[in-house]
């Protein structure tokens, strides 16, 4: 149990400095940052609404709120999925793109600062294998 509670301060800690970082240089939240980071790597930089909502650990509700607000700003685009009629997906959009460009240098710039330079190359290995063996169990 004193793992489980460290990796959970550890987690906790680290991001609750992104999510700082993030919205006072950036006014950028990390969930907002994370959906746009998530769009700019998917094929054709659009994901279905759904697969957008367990790429970045939120509920469908709560990845639409997100979406909404992130579509009022103008960083992603819903459009609908051609020959599906209840099909959507979110596309990220040219000043998404540019947004999430100058957002982040902030956010690389605090995962080093609170993550990366904490640990030695061989301890982030060992992490990195680690957390991936995690994520990779079945259910």
């Amino acid at each position: 149990m004193d793992a489980w509670r460290s990796f959970l301060r550890a987690h906790a800690k680290v991001t609750r400095c992104l999510e700082a970082e993030l919205l006072a240089e950036q006014r950028l939240s990390l969930g907002a940052y994370d959906v746009l980071a998530e769009l700019a790597e998917a094929p054709g930089q659009c994901l279905r609404m759904a697969e957008l909502a367990e790429a970045v650990l939120l509920s469908r509700s709560g990845v639409t709120r997100l979406v909404d607000r992130l579509e009022r700003a103008g960083l992603v685009a819903r459009e609908r999925v051609d020959g599906d009629g209840r099909g959507v997906v979110a596309r990220l959009t040219s000043s998404g793109a540019s947004r999430l460009l100058v957002a982040s240098r902030t956010h690389l710039a605090g995962v080093v600062r609170h993550f990366v330079e904490l640990l030695d190359e061989q301890e982030l290995k060992t992490l990195g294998d680690l957390a991936q063996r995690v994520a990779d169990a079945q259910p």
